[in-house]
């Protein structure tokens, strides 16, 4: 889009509940002023359901020919587990950049979701994070392997987990005085 073509925060919410119905709830606009020339930073949030989550993504590149992905992040939310995917469109465009933040609720029963590696590589990382810290399962992801966690570490045990598969076994008070 060109410079006068840009998408308002408002348009942009309309547009993903016009594309994806009851598959975006949640929606809000949140606007905050900073510093002495008062520039205002907006930034989008949008609960998406994970069947439509990769369609999402891609709905980012109406507005922009290269969304720019900053990185995801998540936690154990008791029975499922949230993923937030940040993200910015304009970036760099002083004055203009929008912040939009997709969160994706995964059951623990089935924490998976698609990769979205293919439309945006820079992703990669942030998805090999969450396999590893959360135990989710991105399908398709180019390269399934450890990086932040050595390969020592017992398999099935996810450090960001408050469950029963976090580490918490394994985790020494160093507090604890012995009487």
């Amino acid at each position: 889009m060109t410079e006068k073509q840009r998408a308002t925060a408002e348009d942009i919410v309309q547009s993903f509940q016009n594309a994806f119905s009851q598959n975006v709830s949640e929606t809000r606009i949140e606007r905050h002023t900073t510093g002495i020339k008062k520039i205002e930073f907006v930034h989008i949030w949008m609960r998406i359901n994970r069947s439509v989550f990769k369609d999402a993504v891609k709905h980012l590149f109406q507005f922009e020919e290269y969304p720019h992905f900053a990185v995801s992040s998540g936690y154990d939310n008791d029975d499922s587990i949230e993923l937030i995917y940040h993200f910015s469109i304009y970036y760099g465009s002083r004055d203009k950049e929008l912040s939009i933040n997709f969160v994706v609720s995964l059951p623990k029963s089935d924490p998976t979701l698609e990769t979205i590696t293919d439309l945006i590589p820079g992703a990669l990382i942030s998805e090999q994070e969450k396999q590893e810290m959360l135990g989710v399962r991105i399908k398709n992801i180019p390269k399934d392997k450890r990086v932040f966690i050595n390969d020592d570490f017992p398999k099935d045990v996810y450090p960001w987990r408050r469950d029963e598969t976090g580490p918490q076994k394994y985790v020494k008070n160093l507090h604890e005085v012995k009487q």
